[in-house]
């Protein structure tokens, strides 16, 4: 999914093992991924996409560049789960990142310039059976099990 703030930016959904920029899109207050090779585009992700990242995650914190050495906008983190979150706040970004320690970083917050790698897409739903089959499916299977018992 691409954040409400970048519905006015041309986009396409991310596949696997398609290396992505964090960035800062232009006509835009957010950031968020573009392909390596096509920095207009914006990437955007499912929730449940798994991203590697080349190093260690960061994020804009208010005294990231103040005190660097105290670590404020690190994650210690190279990989990531994309979700979303406030889905019940519209006037709220959604697009996150949740980090195998638990913490979560919005998208928007990422520090530009950061590479990643999608790893994994999260799988696709089944489409729906035939409503006819799978009524006589179950006629089937009950009809089995009168006759075993």
């Amino acid at each position: 999914m691409c954040d409400y703030s970048l519905h006015g930016v041309l986009n396409r959904p991310a596949r696997i093992g398609d290396k992505l920029l964090s960035t800062n899109f232009a006509n835009s207050f957010t950031r968020g991924f573009t392909a390596v090779e096509d920095s207009k585009v914006a990437v955007c992700l499912r929730p449940g996409t798994e991203l590697a990242f080349e190093e260690d995650v960061l994020f804009e914190h208010v005294f990231r560049r103040l005190m660097p050495r105290f670590g404020f906008g690190k994650t210690g983190q190279r990989v990531a789960r994309f979700r979303q979150i406030n889905l019940d706040r519209p006037d709220m970004h959604h697009d996150a990142l949740e980090f195998p320690d638990g913490k979560i970083v919005l998208v928007t917050r990422l520090c530009s310039g950061q590479h990643a790698t999608v790893l994994q897409l999260p799988a696709s739903a089944q489409p729906a059976e035939h409503p006819e089959l799978a009524k006589e499916t179950k006629a089937d299977l009950r009809d089995e099990s009168i006759d075993a018992a």
